[in-house]
């Protein structure tokens, strides 16, 4: 009975509203005060967290990668004018993403010394040693090209540069790249491939005038398909690889792009390009270092005992194939978001038309090293890559007049050469 009277004023409140008057219980009025502190409190937390968010972010702009850089200022601006200036008339002006990586460090370097206006953008992830990249920014300076450092999926950054620079093209190179990473950091895949390359088409097509539009795909595309060589009337709907996926989707996207938003548009499949500056993940990268070493390599087969091979192509080559890309990319036909008519969209193979088995680029690296490689033959695994790639290349020699030079020992030679020289330990360790 006690604890019934001590509660029994909740009964006394009338369930329609403006019946009672709270103001003349003394209990009420404590209630108030205690609800009013509550609210006081839960609110403050939210502003305090607000402006902790506020000044994090908004002091120090946070990039994809992971890394947090400032970007903006007099002199920042100065710089990426002087980078992005042309040399030569009539010419190109192009913004090159993922500039310190190796298809875009060569294209880069090329575009700069023919007298176009060029700007980098990269964000020196760790997906590979990042010593690397910073020894290709190195290498851009010295040819006159600044790199950004910064991400894809900073919209501030890129429309801050898009202030800047009168951009005519866009040479789109930034990616997670790697068929094999994907199964140990599915999500950066999709972070680089799809949210990047739609945050940087979002730009562009906001952009008045908006830039032609290249970008790279890639061979692996073609996935399961068995009908050889690989051509771009082929079905492409059929990925082994979460990489190949994601390219798949790009090249969706872009062509949604150029259907509504009247962006210019041409797609690059490259096909395993290799040569000097290249990337550590790649197949005769990691073999000459091995094979220096003394350590085994795996040589995979299919699992018909059939040869892995693959259609190499020279890194020289395919910067002919981005450049001739650029050249005959048509103006893109939407101004501020908005489409005024049909827009150019291409897509085009780069590659050297001549797979090699992989057991033959061994004995080709062996004979350049002077190193008998210790062979190890292993089953394929089942992590997305494909048993073979084989390039048609007759689109692009018909529209870029692409058309490669470079067979697969000459350029390993040339690669083993720089190698060499960047790595001079391994002379001695290769004996």
């Amino acid at each position: 009975m006690l604890q019934l009277k001590a509660v029994s004023h909740i009964d006394d409140i009338p369930s329609t509203p403006g019946k009672f008057k709270l103001e003349k219980s003394p209990y009420v009025n404590r209630l108030r005060f205690h609800y009013f502190q509550s609210r006081l409190a839960i609110w403050s937390s939210f502003l305090i967290a607000f402006f902790l968010f506020f000044f994090f972010f908004s002091s120090r702009p946070f990039f994809g990668s992971g890394s947090l850089k400032q970007w903006g200022g007099p002199d920042w601006e100065r710089r990426v004018s002087k980078s992005a200036r042309l040399h030569s008339e009539p010419g190109l002006i192009v913004l090159v993403t993922g500039a310190a990586g190796f298809v875009g460090t060569h294209v880069s370097v090329a575009l700069k010394r023919r007298g176009d206006g060029v700007l980098g953008l990269d964000n020196f992830n760790h997906y590979y040693d990042p010593q690397l990249k910073r020894a290709r920014q190195k290498l851009l300076e010295k040819a006159g090209v600044f790199v950004v450092e910064g991400d894809i999926n900073d919209s501030a950054l890129l429309r801050k540069l898009f202030d800047v620079v009168p951009f005519t093209h866009v040479m789109h190179l930034a990616a997670q790249a790697g068929v094999r990473y994907a199964m140990k950091n599915s999500s950066s895949y999709v972070n680089s491939n799809i949210a990047g390359f739609v945050n940087l088409l979002e730009v562009c097509k906001s952009t008045d005038p908006q830039p032609a539009f290249v970008w790279a795909s890639s061979s692996s595309v073609y996935g399961l398909n068995s009908k050889v060589p690989f051509s771009e009337k082929d079905r492409t709907d059929q990925p082994a690889s979460l990489y190949a996926a994601t390219k798949k989707a790009g090249e969706e996207i872009a062509h949604t792009y150029n259907h509504i938003y009247g962006l210019s548009i041409t797609g690059l499949r490259f096909f395993t390009v290799y040569g000097p500056w290249g990337r550590p993940d790649m197949a005769y990268f990691f073999f000459t270092k091995d094979i220096l070493k003394g350590k085994p390599i795996p040589i995979f087969e299919a699992s018909d005992h059939g040869s892995v091979a693959r259609d190499f192509t020279y890194i020289d080559d395919i910067v002919k194939g981005c450049l001739a890309a650029l050249d005959t990319a048509k103006k893109s036909t939407g101004s501020g978001g908005k489409k005024k008519g049909p827009a150019q969209f291409r897509i085009f193979n780069l590659g050297n038309t001549s797979p090699v088995p992989v057991a033959e680029l061994v004995s080709i690296l062996e004979k350049l090293l002077k190193v008998k490689a210790k062979r190890k033959v292993l089953p394929m695994p089942r992590n997305g890559d494909v048993k073979f790639t084989h390039a048609n290349i007759s689109l692009a020699h018909k529209e870029l007049g692409y058309r490669p030079t470079t067979d697969l020992e000459t350029g390993l030679r040339k690669f083993v050469r720089w190698y060499l020289n960047f790595y001079p330990g391994s002379k001695k360790s290769g004996g």
